[in-house]
């Protein structure tokens, strides 16, 4: 029952906000450039909140970095498939670089190329969209904590930790010469 609740919660709270978004960034012509990286970042801060790729550092931050990598190359090349990838590349380098990895962050310098966005979009949609989202999630979970309406300990915005030692390879079975499976 709480999955079920917790589930309702992070889909109420994603379509309250993106209903939002789309209020607040008033551009008829852009709601299809607005909606595709902000949907997929509704999903990570409202369904994984305690995710590093969800954290209002990575939300705002990657978006806007990547927006201005974009915005850079549109400004000074020609959007071919040789420089959306580069551009594309060069912002996801940017962002490990910068530690604000945010994975819907990378569909911004295709759209940006792909339109020929001007700088302003950099502040309208990219600056107050990703703001929005963050002060959303915070919101609603902040209510929910106050409320404890869930009955389980809510999410937070504290950044997860991420054990340095972890490997894949701790999964995979190994065989013991000594041992014989019987």
């Amino acid at each position: 029952m709480k999955k079920i609740g917790y589930a309702c919660t992070a889909g109420l709270g994603a379509a309250l906000a993106i209903g939002l978004l789309s209020f607040v960034c008033n551009m008829p012509f852009n709601i299809a450039l607005l909606m595709a990286p902000f949907g997929a970042t509704a999903v990570l801060v409202f369904a994984v909140p305690e995710s590093p790729l969800a954290q209002p550092r990575n939300v705002i931050f990657g978006h806007l970095l990547t927006a201005f990598i974009g915005l850079c190359f549109v400004n000074f090349f020609d959007a071919t498939s040789l420089s959306i990838a580069i551009a594309t590349g060069l912002a996801i380098t940017l962002m490990i670089l910068t530690k604000t990895i945010h994975p819907p962050a990378g569909a911004n310098p295709i759209l940006i190329m792909l339109t020929s966005q001007s700088w302003s979009f950099m502040i309208t949609p990219v600056l107050l969209c990703s703001v929005t989202l963050v002060l959303s999630a915070r919101f609603i979970y902040s209510c929910l904590n106050k409320y404890k309406k869930l009955g389980r300990k809510q999410p937070s915005f504290r950044k997860a930790q991420v054990d340095p030692h972890f490997s894949l390879f701790y999964l995979i079975p190994t065989i013991d010469p000594e041992h014989t499976f019987v």
